[in-house]
């Protein structure tokens, strides 16, 4: 009895260890993929911040409005990973089940382009309509309509990416971001500052750089799922023009809440980033400089978050509860681990990090400490945010969206944007009241995720996901 129970022991040890090798080899193309592709950002950010402020706020202005809606469509897209991976766990052959969740992907790219580029292209009226200043509205729109076009190849690139990694195949993504970086560092520096015979662009430079990467990123990666023969067998594009309202509808079913979840999270930044706009234009560009700092170490905890949707949404299919708390535990501690390693260097070194983005020169000192007192902020907020979104994709895999979405509201919008906005404006706490407020939202999110994952077995979420799933 005792050896069948140690036997028992060391088999349930071999099972989590199994899992976290599992997870990391999913996870890190993941984490380096995101990485990658948010320092494609960061670039154009870092490329800007040399054309002065003034030029940094009002592209980031642009950028807060346009990732609003695109992280929503984003969401919609996000849906078809673990429809993908729960259909691949119940049977490893199911060529013909994931090109119809990828072709109804294709569909809805295709349905919401036309009134997102219309949207966009009016986009100024929209920041005037915030109160923002003429000047600040002006720089945002001509920015945007530059780098509107991109919308459609980054959706289809992740698209792509979901597939890859459903199949457990996603390292072609990441050496395609890395790629990907230095593209568009190249032309980017050469329109924005006109180089190699180039006129000067300034932002407009920019956003045409960003468009012209993504389209060369998603034809790559279009290339290579049609004739790599690890992917090819799928057929992804086969018939693409065929309309499956079934598979389609079922994608908006699951993909809106996941949508709304992550626009909530997105649109309270970017309500924040209009907040710092009241402040003054400093305000904004110390905001943008801690926010794309904060992004960058996000960008591993949501690589652990889209792994463990994939290693959830598999277990799910194989109906195997103990891999779905396996999966989903394992991916939840690391990710906090990394966080907290996080923090203390932001805690640390706030200052250093800040002067990667604008030079430490007089003109700049206002920006460069309001930045630093943001970024400490920044730091106190890193545990939670892994937390919360590595929850969020836990939860995904069982095909939970509605409740998160319920969450991301009552967090992000009733405690972190209230808690902000009378801190900031309120007690007078102006950009740093506004990023405590932040921090308080993603608290409330990732304890209501926590929660609502322990109890998924008295919820009986895995028992009527697995109906749903079959």
């Amino acid at each position: 009895m005792e050896v069948s129970a140690h036997a028992a022991a060391d088999h349930g040890t071999d099972a989590w260890r199994i899992e976290l090798r599992s997870t990391l080899a999913l996870a890190w193309p993941l984490i380096l993929a995101n990485l990658t592709q948010q320092l494609i950002q960061a670039t154009d950010v870092l490329l800007i911040g040399r054309l002065g402020p003034t030029q940094l706020a009002g592209a980031t202005l642009g950028l807060n409005l346009t990732w609003v809606f695109s992280i929503f469509l984003l969401g919609l897209i996000t849906a078809s990973s673990p429809m993908m991976a729960t259909a691949l766990g119940q049977r490893f052959n199911a060529v013909r089940d994931v090109r119809r969740t990828f072709r109804a992907g294709l569909w809805l790219i295709v349905i919401v382009m036309l009134p997102y580029w219309l949207l966009l292209w009016n986009a100024g009226k929209l920041m005037l309509a915030f109160g923002l200043s003429p000047e600040l509205a002006s720089l945002g729109q001509q920015f945007l309509r530059a780098y509107m076009w991109l919308v459609a190849p980054w959706l289809l690139f992740q698209l792509l990416r979901n597939f890859v990694a459903a199949v457990e195949r996603p390292r072609i993504v990441l050496w395609l971001s890395i790629a990907g970086i230095a593209l568009n560092a190249l032309v980017s520096w050469s329109l924005i500052f006109g180089h190699f015979g180039l006129p000067a662009l300034g932002i407009v430079g920019s956003g045409l750089g960003s468009t012209i990467t993504w389209l060369v990123l998603c034809g790559a990666l279009i290339v290579t799922t049609s004739t790599d023969r690890k992917f090819r067998r799928f057929h992804l594009f086969g018939h693409w023009w065929r309309f499956d309202r079934q598979r389609t509808l079922a994608m908006v079913r699951l993909g809106w809440p996941i949508g709304a979840t992550m626009g909530l999270e997105i649109g309270v930044f970017a309500l924040a980033a209009y907040f710092m706009g009241w402040i003054g234009a400093p305000a904004v560009a110390a905001h943008a400089i801690a926010l794309q700092l904060a992004a960058l170490t996000f960008m591993v905890p949501l690589g652990l978050g889209q792994a463990a949707t994939v290693r959830v949404g598999l277990a799910l299919g194989r109906r195997d509860e103990a891999g779905i708390t396996r999966a989903g535990w394992t991916a939840w501690a690391m990710g906090v681990l990394f966080m907290a390693t996080m923090a203390l260097a932001m805690w640390s070194f706030p200052r250093q990090l800040v002067t990667l983005f604008l030079d430490d020169v007089p003109v700049n000192a206002a920006v460069i400490a309001l930045a630093v007192s943001f970024l400490r902020v920044a730091a106190a907020f890193q545990l939670v945010d892994g937390a919360q979104v590595i929850g969020a994709g836990m939860l995904r895999g069982l095909h939970d969206t509605r409740w998160p979405l319920l969450f991301a509201l009552v967090g992000y919008w009733v405690v972190g944007l209230g808690v902000g906005a009378w801190l900031a404006f309120g007690r007078d706490w102006k950009g740093v009241g506004i990023w405590v407020g932040l921090a308080s939202g993603l608290a409330a999110v990732a304890s209501l995720m926590l929660v609502r994952w322990m109890l998924r077995g008295r919820l009986r979420l895995t028992v009527q996901q697995r109906a749903a799933a079959s």
